[in-house]
């Protein structure tokens, strides 16, 4: 006979990493959701140029208090529609 054996995780394993990003609201879509512009600095592989690249995310604004404009932090969360996958966290205006 063999025995089974559970392992119990500790708190730091049980803990989940969320993606955390920071951009600026460019639109205010419809209720409870705003798009996000997020910029990033990247590097050509052969000739070093520097360039950047942009990506807008559709975010979850429970108390639709983001204006156009605002600098916001936003992270990873479960899926809230078809494309919202992000939630509000913190807006710096």
């Amino acid at each position: 006979m063999t025995k089974k054996t559970t392992i119990q995780k500790t708190e730091k394993e049980q803990e989940v990493l969320k993606r955390i990003f920071e951009g600026e609201v460019v639109s205010v879509d419809s209720n409870k959701t705003i798009r996000v512009l997020v910029s990033t600095g990247k590097l050509h592989p052969k000739y070093r140029k520097k360039y950047t690249t942009s990506k807008k995310y559709p975010v979850h604004d429970e108390k639709n208090e983001a204006k156009v404009g605002d600098k916001v932090v936003f992270e990873e969360c479960r899926p809230m529609s078809k494309t919202k996958r992000w939630r509000l966290k913190q807006i710096n205006k």
